[in-house]
């Protein structure tokens, strides 16, 4: 078992007629200026890589309006779920290895979620595809770079398709307030099952951010562990910003429960807990057992409808410990 340390520290919702995945609106906060760069493909690695944005200047983009207009970014990954989510020419990677975890240095009534205070590793991602600005949940997570956020992957790539563009990272975000500022996106990495055939059985994607004054993310806010090729049915934490109502995306919440297999379209290999969180918790972390300063295990993915109250999220195994070691050392 591999361990290394670090100091801790979601227009409206869209419905399709089978599933619902959670993304929604978010506040306001003001962008942090970074340099733009180009897209490539890192060598050496079967990781697809994007190079932040091409918009100089996301202090001027990202403003409080645009932050709180923002789409919710499950309108990229409807392609996946309508289409069944596990394309036959996805790629057939067994998901087996031994089990790995990378550690961090700590190692309302009636209802499904649970209000949180702020965790300050725990934020709101916002980005863009085309012309139109979308927004997300993730977190902060352990990493050689000091500088990798967890996120889904259809928050970072449209699945198959393009990366996003003008990606930012919001720490502890609070009623439109960003107590740790705003933190741009150098570098976006997903699966190559994601971005090449939109399988959501792999939709899980890592930011890697640039310093802001000259400070690494981590080092602000810390980190939370990670772990991968884990068994099955875990009991599990997840964190979100649900803004579709009754939520309105301006605060962190949180669903528990012990994961249960996907019913309705067993063959995404996804798992689900029990949980009223609504568009908005997207890429969102999934905390094994209960505490916010647990090992990170999935992210939110998606949900259906008119269904139980349940949030479904990727097994992380083998591909998705490639995509996020890559992340982390880049």
């Amino acid at each position: 078992m591999t361990k290394k340390s670090l100091p801790i520290t979601g227009l409206l919702s869209l419905l399709t007629s089978a599933v619902l995945t959670l993304c929604a609106a978010g506040g306001a906060a003001a962008a942090t200026p970074y340099t733009a760069v180009s897209s490539f493909a890192a060598p050496g690695t079967q990781q697809l890589v994007s190079l932040a944005t091409t918009n100089t200047d996301p202090t001027g983009y990202w403003t409080p309006e645009r932050m709180q207009a923002a789409i919710p970014g499950d309108v990229l990954a409807v392609k996946a779920l309508a289409r069944g989510g596990a394309p036959s020419t996805a790629s057939g990677t067994v998901e087996t290895g031994p089990p790995v975890k990378i550690a961090s240095a700590k190692g309302g009534s009636g209802s499904l979620h649970q209000d949180e205070d702020p965790i300050d590793h725990v934020g709101k991602v916002f980005f863009t595809m085309g012309a139109f600005a979308y927004v997300c949940s993730g977190n902060v997570v352990v990493s050689d770079n000091d500088s990798t956020v967890a996120t889904a992957g259809h928050c970072v790539n449209e699945g198959p398709g393009a990366f996003v563009r003008n990606f930012v990272f919001v720490p502890a975000y609070l009623n439109g307030k960003a107590p740790f500022g705003i933190w741009p996106a150098k570098a976006l990495y997903t699966t190559p099952q994601w971005r090449t055939a939109g399988d959501i059985r792999y939709d899980t994607g890592f930011a890697v951010t640039a310093t802001v004054n000259g400070k690494h993310l981590a080092d602000v806010v810390g980190a939370s562990g990670v772990e991968f090729n884990q068994d099955r049915g875990l009991s599990y934490q997840a964190f979100g910003y649900p803004a579709a109502p009754p939520f309105d995306g301006q605060s962190l919440k949180s669903c528990s429960g012990d994961a249960t297999k996907d019913p309705i379209n067993p063959q995404f290999k996804a798992q689900g807990i029990p949980c009223d969180m609504t568009g908005g918790s997207s890429g969102g972390p999934w905390m094994v057992d209960s505490g916010r300063d647990s090992y990170q295990n999935s992210i939110t993915s998606y949900g259906y409808p008119g269904g139980p109250a349940v949030i479904y999220g990727p097994y992380w195994g083998s591909v998705i410990q490639e995509a996020y070691d890559s992340a982390s050392t880049s």
